[in-house]
């Protein structure tokens, strides 16, 4: 990327004049819990993180369970927003034996009582009507199915050891509208998780985000995004205290030291797998992608393609440049290496 838009501005004013030379993205923590790190803009903000709900107030335990995640990072001025929006419980009581007793939008064991809708009609009815209640002018500019996501869903259950036949539904939609006094752009993606039969009726939704710029400028933020969202590593600690936790809160025996470590490679390979579908839907200029070998580790890397330079350091942190002649020292940033793009091989 080579303009400089004011999201961007990542050390000071001598690195982001007309054109930056680089950008900074430090590598940060889930501010909460420290559930996990990921990186960021230097001058991006975050606010919010992981949530637990009280049993004891919200009507029962069924959105108890899990830790939930509701956090944003924005850039400085607040008109680029990407937003994770927490997994949430539901109930369709058509399929309860006492279906009578539990009208939609009433509460049932701290779940709201709601039909099942597909991906799409979460993303609207779920998260952008909601989110956004007060927008106008509303334009679809596309619809796009991810059933390679849904199918990465179920390997994961498989895998996991879940005795339940789940089904899976996910999909990623664009859409522009007017609010306040501005135009939008927006990304919205999510998967929905129907138990089936055997669940009675419960359904969730599942790794929901968004990504809002104004209209015109989203495609711009695709390598900021796919950037911040291909670096997120799991706190192994912390996936090993809600794994305990979560198996407690459900009375299941305790999973071994192996199983949950096991579960921890899988979580981080479907991730892997998700990222990589919902990158190639919304386009390589949006959220394009490139792997990279880290010469501290050593280990091959997800980065954005959207510059031809990188170097990381000790930290995880990261900085990219499109200038052949820059160097992460000319703005007093020690420690950091060039990063090369893997090597590609033709097939044998």
């Amino acid at each position: 990327m080579v303009r400089c838009w004011t999201p961007l501005v990542v050390l000071s004013v001598s690195i982001c004049l007309a054109q930056p030379k680089a950008v900074y993205f430090k590598r940060v923590a889930e501010p909460k819990e420290g559930a996990f790190s990921f990186l960021l803009p230097a001058d991006w903000k975050v606010a919010g993180g992981v949530v637990r709900v009280n049993p004891m107030t919200s009507g029962g335990a069924l959105n108890a369970i899990s830790a939930k995640l509701e956090m944003t990072a924005s850039s400085p001025d607040g008109r680029i927003t990407l937003h994770w929006l927490p997994e949430t419980m539901y109930i369709d009581s058509r399929r309860m034996p006492a279906a009578g007793l539990f009208p939609q939008g009433s509460n049932y064991n701290g779940a709201l009582v709601w039909p099942v809708l597909d991906a799409f009609g979460y993303l609207d009815q779920g998260v952008f009507r909601r989110q956004h209640a007060r927008a106008s002018g509303l334009q679809v500019k596309g619809r796009y199915p991810l059933p390679k996501v849904a199918e990465s869903y179920r390997q994961l259950l498989r895998t996991s050891g879940v005795p339940i036949d789940m089904q899976y539904s996910a999909g990623l939609m664009v859409l522009n509208y007017q609010e306040g006094s501005g135009q939008w752009e927006e990304a919205l993606y999510t998967a929905v998780q129907d138990f089936g039969p055997a669940g009675a009726g419960l359904w969730s939704n599942k790794d929901t985000f968004t990504v809002r710029a104004p209209a015109g400028e989203l495609e711009k933020t695709g390598p900021i995004v796919a950037t911040i969202l291909n670096s997120i590593e799991l706190n192994p600690r912390w996936v090993d205290g809600e794994i305990r936790g979560q198996v407690q809160r459900n009375e299941i025996a305790i999973r071994t030291q192996q199983d949950i470590a096991r579960l921890d490679r899988e979580i981080v390979e479907h991730r892997r797998r998700t990222n990589a579908e919902i990158n190639n839907q919304m386009y390589h200029t949006l959220m394009g992608t490139e792997e990279y070998v880290n010469p501290i580790t050593r280990k091959v890397e997800t980065g954005s393609n959207a510059w031809n330079h990188r170097w990381v350091n000790e930290r995880g942190e990261a900085v990219y440049s499109n200038d052949p002649n820059y160097d992460p020292k000319q703005n007093g940033l020690e420690g950091f290496q060039r990063s090369p793009v893997r090597k590609r091989f033709p097939d044998r």
